[in-house]
């Protein structure tokens, strides 16, 4: 009998490939990362705004972020190899090649950081190429090293609002640090319930990741907590400050009460549903945090 071939259409070689490389940049995230820029930008410029800066914005941080995702997995190669989560990631399974995946993640990291240093500031562009870098070469392989890699990795993380942000300013300003620091102390508890979640899976590649050398338990939870708190008076200062009204900065309390309460479950009862909550709670939080702060900017009375 004659062994039967499968044909493969060339539309369907290039949709596959098309996937590889969207899984590459991890897009989903990369969305999440570039909003956070876009309302940066927004926030800062609402008084100047142009609709071709926040294209700039948002396509040069997708071309930054893309470009740190992918050099992450160019890096973790081999250790996705042994995580359930990653193992099926393009350069992980060698779809797409090491060499392709340098070549295509510089040239993006270079052009968003060109874009946003021609067409905005320099800057900006300092700042979006700092990130990348932290995030690449020191973040990533410091997470098989010390539990402070997610500190480490909080700060290229909290930098897309100051990149949109001193992209339509060209300065910082207390607005601006604000900001950075909502999104920076909002990743602790964000990253500790995925590592909460994916801890198993982790340890595999021998990721540390919990704040806790314990792993899951009473002392994780209470960092996780500790951290969510501090995301209160970060949010009663925008009202302090004037930046936003009693309204705005009310509701702002409120979401992160709920936040908090999210993260408490889990510090009561230790468990991976309650770890769950507050990861998918994290996923709203952020944006619906800075949506608000954009509407106390624009009606700063209310």
């Amino acid at each position: 009998m004659k062994e039967s071939s499968v044909h493969i259409s060339p539309a369907a070689l290039v949709k596959s490939k098309i996937g590889d490389y969207i899984a590459l940049v991890k897009l989903r995230l990369t969305i999440m990362v570039v909003f956070s820029a876009g309302m940066g930008y927004v926030i800062a410029a609402y008084q100047n705004f142009s609709w071709s800066e926040l294209g700039i914005v948002l396509f040069s941080g997708f071309l930054i972020t893309g470009s740190a995702n992918g050099i992450n997995q160019i890096i973790e190669r081999k250790l996705d190899s042994l995580m359930t989560r990653t193992e099926n990631r393009p350069v992980a399974t060698g779809r797409i090649k090491v060499f392709e995946a340098v070549i295509f993640t510089t040239i993006m990291g270079v052009i968003g950081a060109m874009l946003l240093g021609y067409y905005l500031n320099q800057l900006s562009a300092i700042i979006g190429t700092s990130s990348l870098l932290l995030y690449a070469f020191v973040y990533t392989p410091l997470k098989r090293i010390s539990r402070l890699s997610v500190i480490a990795g909080a700060f290229p993380g909290a930098a897309p609002p100051i990149i949109g942000f001193t992209a339509a300013t060209g300065y910082f300003n207390e607005l601006c640090l604000l900001l950075f620091a909502v999104q920076f102390v909002w990743q602790l508890p964000h990253f500790w319930a995925v590592a909460w979640m994916l801890d198993e899976d982790y340890k595999k590649a021998g990721f540390r990741l919990l704040p806790s050398l314990k792993g899951r338990g009473n002392e994780s939870a209470v960092y996780i907590i500790i951290s969510t708190f501090i995301l209160l008076p970060l949010c009663a200062y925008f009202m302090y400050a004037n930046f936003v009204g009693p309204i705005v900065g009310g509701l702002m309390i409120v979401v992160t009460l709920n936040f908090l309460y999210q993260a408490y479950m889990l510090w009561k009862t230790e468990n991976l549903k309650e770890a769950k909550n507050l990861m998918f709670g994290s996923f709203y939080y952020l944006p619906l945090i800075q949506i608000l702060i954009l509407i106390g900017t624009l009606f700063q009375n209310v």
